[in-house]
C-alpha cells in the first residue's frame, strides 16, 4: 500500500516548496483538489520541482470541462512531469455541474464512461496520428489537424481514476478505469462488500478484475501526541462526516452501517444551517467505522490494519499544514513502509 499526501489551500508562492518537501519526506503521491482553486495549476508547478513523487488530480470535474479540453490538459502534465501524472476525474452532482459549471448533467454513469472513452481516442490520435473518428452516446471526436494535434510523448500511458461511493458509479469505474478515487465517506466494510464487487463487476466486462483496477481513498484520520489531541480531531472528523452525510449521494454507506434515516434528518439541518446540531447527531460507532483514531506514532500501524488488501494507495483527508515539522512526518512515512 503507497502512502500518498494531499496539495491544496497553499498560496501560489507556497506550492513549489511545499511539493519538493512531501518527496522529500517520503511520500509516494501528491494530489491536488478541485473546489476553490483549479486541480491542475499546482500541479504544473509540482512537475517542476519534484522528480520522482506521483501527481493526480483528486479530483478534477469531467463535466466542467470538453473531453478534448481534459485530454489537452493531462497530456502537457504527462510530458511535464515525464510520466508520472495520474488523471483523477469526478462526476460532482447535477446542482453544480447544472448551476455552477452551466454545463449538461444526466445519466452521469454512462456519461463518465464515454467521456472517458473519448479522452483515450483523443490521446491516440495524438501519439499515433489515427484517424479521429470517436462517437460514443454523449461525445464523438471526429475532426483534428495537425496544428492542434499536440503529438507523441515518451509516456503516453496516461492513468485515468474515477471517483464515486454508489455501487453504479464503482462498477462504471471498473468499465473504463485505472484506478477509482474512493470517497473518504467509507469503511472497511463497505469497501469489502459494496464498492470492490461492483468494481470487479464492472472489470470483467473487458476482461480484468478489481485487482487490475487501483484503489486510492483519502481517509479521515484522528490522531495526535496526546489523547486530549487525539479528541480535538475526532470531533473534526465528526463535523466533516456530518457535512457529507448531509447530501443524498452520500447516504448508501450510512444504509450499509444501519443508518437509513440519519442522511434525511442531517440533511433537514443543513437547510437552516444548524451545522452544530448535525455533528451531534453522527453516532460514535459510525464515526469509528469511518475513521482511524490513533496516536500518531501508533496511526501507520492502524492504517494498515483497517486498510490492507481493500486500497492501495491512501492519503490523510486533512492536508499537512506547512508549519508542521518535518521529523515526525518523515518518521511516519518510514514506519508506514516497515508496518
Amino acid at each position: 500500500m503507497k502512502i500518498d499526501t494531499q496539495l491544496r489551500d497553499l498560496a501560489p508562492d507556497q506550492i513549489a516548496g511545499q511539493a519538493a518537501r512531501f518527496e522529500k519526506l517520503g511520500f509516494d503521491g501528491i494530489w491536488t483538489f478541485e473546489a476553490a482553486h483549479d486541480a491542475f495549476l499546482p500541479l504544473a508547478v509540482c512537475a517542476t520541482t519534484t522528480k520522482h513523487v506521483a501527481l493526480g488530480t483528486n479530483i478534477s470535474v469531467a463535466f466542467g470541462r470538453s473531453p478534448f479540453a481534459m485530454a489537452q490538459t493531462a497530456w502537457d502534465l504527462q510530458a511535464a512531469c515525464g510520466g508520472r501524472f495520474i488523471l483523477g476525474l469526478g462526476t460532482q452532482v447535477r446542482a453544480h455541474v447544472e448551476r455552477r459549471y452551466s454545463m449538461v448533467f444526466d445519466h452521469p454513469a454512462a456519461r463518465i464512461t464515454d467521456y472517458v472513452r473519448c479522452v483515450r481516442a483523443i490521446w491516440d490520435t495524438y501519439q499515433n496520428d489515427t484517424t479521429p473518428k470517436y462517437e460514443g452516446p454523449f461525445y464523438k471526436f471526429t475532426l483534428i489537424n495537425p496544428f492542434f494535434s499536440a503529438g507523441p510523448i515518451e509516456h503516453p500511458d496516461i492513468p485515468i481514476f474515477l471517483a464515486g461511493i454508489n455501487e453504479r458509479m464503482c462498477r462504471a469505474a471498473g468499465e473504463v478505469a485505472d484506478g477509482f478515487h474512493v470517497h473518504p465517506m467509507n469503511s472497511r466494510g463497505y469497501l469489502r462488500d459494496v464498492v470492490r464487487p461492483a468494481i470487479d463487476a464492472g472489470a470483467k466486462t473487458r476482461g480484468k478484475t478489481v485487482k487490475d483496477v487501483a484503489l486510492h481513498a483519502p481517509i479521515f484520520t484522528a490522531t495526535g501526541e496526546t489523547q486530549a489531541e487525539v479528541d480535538e480531531m475526532v470531533e473534526e472528523v465528526r463535523r466533516q462526516f456530518s457535512f457529507y452525510a448531509s447530501t443524498p449521494n452520500y447516504r448508501a454507506l450510512l444504509e450499509y452501517h444501519g443508518y437509513p434515516e440519519l442522511g434525511k434528518e442531517l440533511s433537514k439541518h443543513a437547510r437552516v444551517g444548524d451545522w452544530g446540531a448535525m455533528a451531534a447527531l453522527v453516532p460514535d460507532k459510525l464515526l469509528f467505522e469511518v475513521a482511524v483514531v490513533a496516536k500518531f506514532k501508533e496511526l501507520p500501524k492502524a492504517i494498515h490494519e483497517r486498510y490492507d488488501g481493500v486500497l492501495d494507495r491512501v492519503s490523510m483527508y486533512f492536508p499537512i499544514k506547512a508549519a508542521d515539522p518535518d521529523a515526525p512526518w518523515k518518521g511516519f512515512t518510514k514506519s508506514f513502509r516497515a508496518a
